[in-house]
């Protein structure tokens, strides 16, 4: 490809759309009582998690999810929709093996949140709006595994296999209008509206959110325009991009491969595309189908869902803290500086430095040990913080041990590297490596004597108050110890020496 992101967005204006699914994590699926894989359940093979209503058997009758309902109200709530006072579900009718009915249930014109928006803040502060077309309920499909083709896809595959315990499951799908007016930032607009709403999700507890799992699924739209005020051009979809870098990734790569498209006189074809994480690249799926194409009609079996006023207030009432209003507290009550809270926020450490600190350790250590030495770590190894062996309650454990004077410092990044090693906890490792702080002054003044009797010209100076030479000696003393001195005790100890 020769054409950059970078040049593209000189000449065209990017526009996205945004498709979010999140599984719920009710016990049971949709619209039948089969447990849910979303909800807990852990199946041992395929086709296990099934009842006639989840194989679309002849004569199974679909029964509605109340618990599914309150999951999609109180998502509806926190991205400031209206609630429908009634909406229905309705049938999209398309055939693949995944679907064993040949048709969706989903929800059409008449969805049960609708007209929402998110603020999404950017990693330097800035805060940019999203508005929400919608939030309506579905079912998920199952899963296909294409054997022999390359890379699991279906072309060159000699067969395909079906699971359907994913069928049926639970789905809210968030969907964005127009997202326009972003220009080179839409990569990054892109990715902070998802990791924005997975936060979301799991503060209402309504799934594990999990992209690496598949609980939250984004599909990515791009269009092109050659300026701001141009009509929307034709868009893509990028299906099911899994990661926030992926998301990034996916944009970046078709707003410059449209330029290109478009550069040569082309047309770019509305079409899914599918997202190679090995490349960063997409490639051509199926031709994209508008939604006449889909032939909804009201689902027969399925009467409409009309959730009281008064309900859907109890539901608000019961709303927890949402992650903006947190991190606003949070940062007071910590006293970091706009910067530092971007800093942990971008970092993926807000979670981690709260259980730090409820764990003991002060704000301001909790964050010098996550975003320094532990980021650090994560970052050689190529991992998240959270995907660190070890947890807040060790890294609280060991400032513990820092304040209490048993290790410095330096014997603390020591005792770290032993817990990340897996040698226990820190106690453990300082017991087993012998890294605690020698706090007895006499095997202290029999190195300091031995230190100052082979320095006797530093001891000179020290005793003719030049206090200059004094970091000679304290360094000695604590090679002699292996840093297991403390370094102020160690100062005290040499002036008394040298002055008696």
């Amino acid at each position: 490809m020769t054409v950059t992101f970078e040049d593209a967005i000189t000449r065209y204006d990017p526009v996205l759309g945004i498709e979010v699914h999140v599984e719920l994590g009710t016990r049971t699926k949709m619209f039948d009582d089969a447990p849910s894989p979303a909800g807990g359940t852990e199946p041992e093979g395929a086709n296990e998690l099934v009842t006639p209503v989840s194989l679309g058997l002849p004569g199974a009758l679909p029964v509605v999810n109340g618990a599914a309902v309150e999951h999609a109200i109180r998502i509806g709530l926190a991205l400031g929709c209206q609630i429908a006072e009634t909406c229905r579900f309705a049938r999209k009718n398309y055939f693949y093996p995944d679907i064993p009915k040949n048709f969706q249930t989903s929800q059409y014109d008449e969805p049960i949140a609708f007209d929402g928006h998110l603020d999404v803040e950017l990693s330097d502060g800035t805060v940019v709006r999203v508005e929400i077309e919608r939030a309506h309920m579905e079912e998920d499909a199952g899963k296909n595994t294409h054997v022999g083709g390359a890379d699991g896809r279906i072309h060159g595959a000699s067969h395909s296999l079906v699971d359907y315990n994913r069928a049926g499951v639970p789905l809210v799908e968030i969907v964005t209008k127009p997202i326009t007016g972003v220009g080179e930032r839409a990569p990054e607009v892109a990715r902070a509206y998802v990791q924005t709403l997975r936060d979301i999700f799991r503060a209402l507890g309504v799934s594990e959110a999990r992209m690496e799992r598949g609980n939250v699924r984004a599909d990515i739209n791009v269009s092109l325009r050659p300026s701001p005020d141009a009509p929307l051009g034709t868009r893509t979809e990028t299906k099911n991009v899994n990661s926030f870098r992926s998301i990034e990734r996916a944009v970046r790569f078709e707003v410059a491969r449209q330029a290109e498209v478009l550069d040569g006189g082309g047309t770019v074809v509305q079409e899914t595309r599918h997202f190679h994480e090995d490349t960063g690249t997409t490639s051509p799926g199926r031709v994209k189908s508008d939604a006449e194409d889909y032939r909804y009609f009201p689902e027969p079996d399925l009467v409409p869902i009309a959730p009281s006023r008064e309900w859907v207030e109890e539901i608000r009432a019961s709303l927890p803290e949402l992650p903006a209003a947190r991190r606003r507290r949070l940062q007071a009550e910590w006293g970091y500086a706009d910067a530092e809270m971007r800093d942990v926020v971008n970092a993926g450490a807000l979670d981690l430095i709260e259980a730090t600190v409820a764990a003991g350790a002060s704000p301001a250590a909790a964050r010098k040990w996550w975003m320094g030495e532990l980021a650090r770590t994560a970052k050689a190894q190529e991992v998240a913080l959270e995907e660190l062996p070890v947890t807040p309650a060790a890294i609280g454990e060991l400032q513990a041990l820092v304040d209490s004077g048993r290790i410095n410092d330096k014997l603390a990044r020591q005792v770290l590297e032993g817990v990340l090693a897996g040698e226990g906890s820190p106690e453990e490792v300082v017991t087993a490596r012998g890294l605690e702080i020698v706090s007895d002054d006499g095997p202290l003044l029999e190195v300091i004597d031995a230190t100052l009797a082979a320095q006797p010209d530093i001891a000179e100076k020290i005793r003719g108050g030049n206090l200059g030479p004094m970091g000679v000696i304290i360094g000695a003393v604590m090679k002699a110890t292996r840093g297991q001195a403390d370094a102020g005790r160690v100062r005290e100890l040499v002036m008394e020496r040298v002055q008696g």
